[in-house]
């Protein structure tokens, strides 16, 4: 059963019902179209519930979850019949068939459609190009087949009206390689006549309504479906279908499958060849025929590529042989014009559709297979056929139709039986009867020879003379007035739901239908003028002359009557039951919830009668017939096994089916089971549903212990870990601080023997673990080094670790790697004339300012105000700083106490020049001047230097004060 629903959703397989009646069927149907279910199985067959509206339920999330899954492993849906159909087709190398049925708007199309791409996204996971290629030809001719095969009617916008057979082959890898596609009975009808509310095919408009201006002008044809006679019922129908769009899909899809652009404008010329073809009309002077007007006629002439005299004298005449060899022409009358042009409307439109899935094919078709290079050549079938169809006027299509369905019912009863047959016989579980309608008596009714209603019907297509749909209607009252499911107002007098002379009635295994035997004869002759044929098929287009090879014969070589419409399709549609019956069977049965087309509502006395002639309610006592549900050991034990204490998790028995007959026993339901070989069958779905009732209770306990056991199994594996992560750590750390010690061991094994004492030495890089450390090491070598300095260098070093803190990398050369000498004035070497001169003055300054200490003293040009300068000479004490005059015995031109300097400014440059600032903003700027010995000598940083160091150190002593 299928998991992942709960009960509100009702029951997900039919099979599961309490009881098997109509009223529970029904009700478990319309719960479920309420819950957004559209899906419910009956075994493995779907039925699909149309729910009117978009629904986000085949992307490709919900492919990814149906693909490789069994079907009970998730809820209902065509992706798992698809999914079946194609694991039995790809494992066991068995032909597969999936059949779609349903009424007319029930969504066998989308269903099909859905099918086709699913099967398109699971296959050729390479991407192989020549795969893709007919994945994309055989998803494309869906487009195709629908705007020449589809209409809107009355109870679908986009109603097949032709039934649909395609056969898509796979390689032994299970990619398809090809295809082939069967058309059976076309409406060709709906070309000339339309019943109220409905549209021709959808080809029309979308040629006029999407067709280029230069497409339609060079048709000579016009964008209104009004001005047409064979389009103008359906002009002003509103469609769900845009027809311009729908036209560029069709036009793309044409070139993606193959067709040429000759080809394509062929397909549109006669289009527009029929719609001209519908505008002519006739005229009548008592004694012959004309066409009124010819200008219809010359068109027509112009797109076939047919002589005009030609085309006019088809359609008023047609050339008969008589029995002696002669050839006559017989003139039409009005009434038979307009047959002959209407028949010729519909021959053309019907061989043009013919062409066009013969084309496909030509294009799909495996071709050079050969099974031992390449194996197996397998099939998957997809059967999108007319449902099942009871109108207000049933006619001759009606007629097909429905016994088509009789024939698809009988092949679906049967196949279901014998796939419940032999399933039992191979597990070993005794076969119960069944009884269920068999609707063989119907179909023999219909396609008996001799007997039955297509034999009466091409009996009197054959008989000389005039035959009309009353004498034939007289002749199947006569030879079927026994027959249980035939009856007419001849034969049921009192029944006035029948007229005399028109109506017949067949009981059919969907119900009653009462047909109206106007036009059998002629539907079923389809009669079709030889000069038409010879027509087409001498026409300068070759694909036209291509549709029509019967035309090359003349009058006198053809002799042999056609086989009859009916003949035609009941030979084609035994040739279909054939081909499935040897295929693994699938089914879709699509149901139409209202005719309104409202996703809301639904009209259960309708929903009733599609599931009585589905043969849904038979369906499901087949299935249940005996047993209610089977499943193979294996997987009924991974469902079920943590309802028994002796098979949870694990069970020790030899086989799995000892442990599910203890899982049953432990349970009491021995005697509601059957054990095959290989699967386990319970009669009713009451013991079912007590299991399930029991696992849904016991999940939620079993997920709360399996996540405390993976909880506790992810914490205790997080914890080894961070051990291990942290073991690891400690000895990493280890080993950088060992390697850092052997490092600088290494690096500084010889500074006691060097003159720096290793201040040249570069420190290596530390751990993270080692950097405090590594700054006190630092720190501390550093005193080593500074205490084997002398006295009389510290006042020099002090000044020059002042200058690199307050420079802090700024300035690239201040000096550092020279000796500072402070007072240049004083020194002979640098000032050799005036050095005594100076040394007196300074002196005298001392004894006079009583200052303790130069700081600095050298050469300078003094810039002013106006930016003029003047050589002269400084002096910075610890107290004042003066300004000298050098060519007057260093006169005192200025003094300033040092303590009037709030800061000094230098650049980054290797200039020298120094702005001193003071509080009162009248600052000093000067250049300092390099040494007469040493040019290159930078001084501002000296300055820098011993300023900052005796600023430092007085602050440092006021605060110790």
């Amino acid at each position: 059963m299928a998991e992942l629903e709960g009960l509100e959703f009702g029951k997900s397989d039919f099979v599961l019902l309490d009881e098997v009646t109509m009223e529970q069927f029904m009700e478990n149907l319309k719960l479920r179209f309420d819950k957004g279910r559209i899906y419910t199985y009956i075994g493995e067959v779907v039925v699909s519930v149309n729910p009117y509206r978009q629904m986000d339920i085949y992307g490709k999330e919900t492919i990814e979850a149906y693909r490789g899954r069994e079907l009970y492993e998730n809820p209902p849906h065509l992706f798992a019949v698809s999914d079946a159909a194609y694991k039995a087709m790809k494992r066991r190398a068995k032909d597969t068939c999936i059949v779609i049925s349903g009424e007319s708007g029930a969504g066998k199309t989308e269903a099909s459609k859905y099918i086709m791409q699913y099967i398109a996204a699971i296959t050729n996971p390479s991407q192989r190009a020549e795969v893709e290629s007919v994945k994309n030809v055989l998803l494309k001719s869906n487009c195709v087949l629908e705007a020449f095969g589809n209409a809107k009617t009355n109870r679908n916008d986009n109603s097949s009206r032709f039934g649909k057979y395609m056969d898509i082959n796979f390689n032994f890898n299970g990619d398809p390689t090809g295809g082939h596609i069967n058309n059976y009975l076309l409406e060709k009808s709906r070309v000339v006549q339309q019943q109220d509310g409905e549209r021709n095919f959808h080809s029309f408009y979308q040629l006029l309504r999407g067709g280029s201006d230069e497409m339609l002008k060079s048709f000579n044809i016009q964008n209104d479906p009004a001005a047409y006679v064979y389009t103008k019922e359906g002009a002003a129908i509103a469609t769900s279908n845009n027809d311009r769009s729908s036209h560029k899909a069709v036009m793309n899809a044409l070139e993606v499958i193959g067709f040429s652009k000759e080809e394509i404008n062929s397909i549109y010329q006669i289009l527009a060849s029929i719609l001209h073809l519908g505008n002519v009309q006739f005229e009548s002077d008592g004694e012959s025929v004309q066409i009124r007007g010819l200008d219809a006629v010359n068109l027509i002439s112009d797109l076939t590529g047919t002589d005009k005299e030609i085309v006019s004298k088809s359609l008023l005449y047609r050339t008969v042989a008589t029995g002696g060899g002669e050839v006559i022409e017989k003139g039409h009358t009005e009434h038979e014009a307009c047959f002959g042009r209407d028949a010729f409307a519909k021959a053309l439109y019907e061989r043009l559709f013919g062409w066009i899935v013969g084309r496909i094919n030509a294009v799909i078709e495996v071709k050079d297979y050969n099974p031992v290079l390449h194996g197996k050549n397998t099939v998957i079938g997809v059967l999108d056929i007319y449902g099942f169809e009871i109108f207000d006027n049933n006619s001759f299509e009606q007629f097909c139709i429905n016994y088509c369905n009789e024939k698809l019912q009988q092949l679906f009863i049967e196949l279901i039986l014998q796939q419940e047959q032999a399933e039992y016989q191979r597990e070993g579980i005794t076969w119960q009867h069944i009884n269920y309608f068999n609707n063989q008596i119907i179909v023999d009714l219909v396609e008996q020879s001799h007997k039955g209603i297509i034999s009466i019907l091409d009996e009197a297509c054959l008989t000389v003379g005039k035959v009309t749909d009353t004498v034939c209607l007289d002749s199947m009252d006569t030879k079927l007035a026994q027959h249980p499911h035939y009856t007419s107002r001849k034969l049921s007098p009192s029944d006035k739901s029948m007229e005399f002379k028109k109506h017949f009635r067949i009981r059919h295994y969907a119900g009653d239908v009462t047909y109206s035997v106007e036009g059998f004869l002629d539907k079923n002759k389809d009669p079709l003028f030889q000069d038409f044929k010879r027509l087409m098929y001498n026409s300068a287009n070759p694909v036209l002359k291509e549709m029509w090879p019967d035309g090359q014969l003349s009058i006198t070589e053809v002799t042999k009557r056609p086989l009859t419409a009916a003949t035609l399709f009941k030979n084609s549609i035994v040739a279909l039951v054939d081909k499935l019956a040897c295929k693994e069977p699938y089914y879709v049965r699509c149901i139409k919830p209202n005719e309104v087309k409202s996703p809301v509502l639904f009209d259960e006395a309708r929903c009733r009668h599609q599931v009585a002639y589905l043969g849904l309610l038979e369906n499901v006592m087949v299935r249940r017939a005996g047993f209610a549900y089977r499943q193979h050991y294996t997987r009924f034990l991974q469902r079920y096994k943590m309802t028994c204490e002796y098979t949870w998790p694990n069970h020790l028995m030899e086989s799995d089916k000892e442990a599910v007959e203890i899982i049953i026993t432990q349970h009491g339901f021995q005697d509601d089971v059957a054990y095959g070989q290989t699967k386990l069958f319970v009669r009713t779905p009451r013991t079912l549903f007590t299991l399930e009732q029991e696992r849904t209770a016991l999940i939620p306990i079993l997920v709360l212990f399996l996540q405390k056991v993976w909880r506790g199994a992810l914490a205790r594996m997080r914890c080894r870990r961070m051990r291990a992560i942290y073991a690891i750590m400690c000895c990493y750390k280890r080993y950088k601080v060992k390697a850092h010690f052997w490092e600088v061991e290494r690096r500084f094994a010889n500074v006691r023997t060097m003159a720096d004492y290793g201040r040249s030495v570069e420190w290596p890089t530390p751990p993270a673990a080692l950097s405090q450390f590594h700054n006190n090491t630092v720190m501390w070598w550093a005193r080593q080094i500074v205490k084997n300095i002398p006295p009389s260098d510290m006042l020099e070093v002090r000044a020059k670790v002042a200058a690199l803190t307050a420079l802090g990398g700024e300035r690239k050369d201040w000096g550092i790697s020279r000796a500072w000498e402070r007072d240049y004035l004083a020194n002979e070497r640098d000032c050799p004339q005036t050095s005594t001169s100076f040394i007196r003055v300074s002196k005298e300054l001392r004894n006079k300012d009583e200052y303790s200490q130069v700081l600095f003293s050298g050469f300078c040009r003094k810039v002013n105000r106006f930016n003029k300068s003047t050589d002269r000479g400084f002096l910075v004490t610890d107290k004042y700083v003066y300004k000298l005059e050098p060519k007057k015995q260093y006169k005192v031109l200025k003094r300033l106490p040092l303590d009037s300097f709030t800061g000094l400014s230098v650049t980054s440059g290797v200039d020298q020049m120094v702005a001193l600032h003071t509080a009162s903003q009248d600052d000093v700027l000067l250049c300092v001047q390099r040494g007469e010995l040493c040019p290159n000598q930078d001084r501002v940083g000296e300055l820098v230097g011993s300023l900052v160091d005796h600023f430092t150190r007085s602050k440092q002593a006021h605060l110790l004060h």
